[in-house]
């Protein structure tokens, strides 16, 4: 479960920057967006943390059986935003198109959310995040793949030190595996097809929804994989759970909380976008990747060298770049 960008789990589907970041110019309406951002960036690195201390640091091994428990509850979740807000705007049922569609998107979400989780298990966080910074190359080469979609060249050669960053932060990684990285790409590659995807398969009007919609929709199919998933690839994840739990109380507790966090990533992320423009979400998810990743050296210890942290500065200032061609190309 970035997991992270854009870092949220289900990036946005609808417009930012409508009436609702206008009304966010008042005195009332920059707290309330305040503190939205800062529930965003709690949510995004608390959920990240708490899935590295439980994969590696506590000891519990299991990224598909730990990716199951969030989209739970994520589907729980759902439900109940949905029953909470159905008076305001009604749900229609999906049509058998759309059914696929969402069950496709649910797939490759799926395994994005757990080849991120598997690459927590071998590699510190600032390099993971260095990794997933690089989602902007992947989604510009898939949408070109997939969709024939060509980007003007200045936003192309932008792409270069986004690519690069990473090249030097591997190079200067000392907790470098190569499992983990390839998990780590993995991620990064399914989360940009699943945006190509889904701008792809529900762009009509009569067919679009917005991300929470398509959590609720989602995250029961979700569920649906994973479960039997887990079952084949982590026989022993749930009986190991249960000897924890009984073990020790506070892993209960770890795991709600986590499972919790990663639904919380959706709502924030849907909730800033509301109230924010674009360009200031892109500022926001940038700082937000940087902020992750001075916390977890913080938090774990992990060493970290000059050449990476020169690396994932790199990539970043290519994102920047890449943001601001895309913005002058249109």
């Amino acid at each position: 479960m970035r997991q992270q960008e854009d870092r949220a789990l289900l990036p946005t589907t609808t417009a930012a920057g409508g009436p609702d970041a206008a009304a966010a110019s008042g005195p009332s309406g920059r707290l309330r967006t305040a503190g939205l951002v800062a529930a965003w960036y709690a949510s995004n690195i608390g959920v990240l943390l708490l899935n590295k201390y439980l994969l590696s640091v506590y000891g519990f091994r299991y990224p598909v059986f730990l990716t199951a428990c969030h989209m739970s509850a994520s589907a729980l979740l759902s439900s109940a935003f949905a029953a909470a807000t159905s008076s305001s705007s009604p749900r229609r049922p999906l049509s058998r198109g759309q059914a696929a569609r969402v069950a496709v998107l649910g797939a490759v979400f799926c395994g994005s959310v757990v080849a991120g989780n598997v690459s927590l298990r071998y590699l510190p966080v600032s390099f993971n995040q260095a990794v997933g910074a690089t989602t902007p190359f992947f989604t510009a080469l898939i949408a070109y793949a997939v969709a024939g979609r060509r980007e003007a060249r200045a936003t192309y050669a932008a792409l270069l030190p986004v690519v690069a960053g990473v090249v030097i932060a591997t190079g200067g990684e000392p907790s470098f595996h190569l499992f983990g990285f390839i998990m780590c790409v993995g991620a990064t590659a399914g989360r940009a097809l699943k945006t190509v995807l889904q701008g792809i398969l529900l762009s009509s009007e009569e067919e679009k929804l917005n991300s929470m919609d398509l959590l609720w929709y989602m995250a029961p199919v979700a569920v649906v994989l994973l479960v039997p998933a887990t079952l084949m690839m982590e026989p022993d994840a749930l009986g190991t759970a249960a000897a924890l739990a009984r073990e020790d109380p506070s892993f209960v507790w770890l795991l709600l909380g986590n499972s919790s966090l990663a639904y919380l990533v959706n709502l924030t992320n849907f909730l800033v976008t509301k109230h924010t423009s674009p360009l200031t979400l892109q500022v926001l998810g940038n700082a937000k990747g940087a902020v992750a990743v001075v916390v977890s050296i913080l938090i774990f210890k992990n060493p970290v060298t000059v050449m990476g942290m020169l690396g994932y500065g790199v990539t970043i200032a290519g994102v920047v770049l890449y943001g601001e061609a895309k913005k002058r190309s249109k």
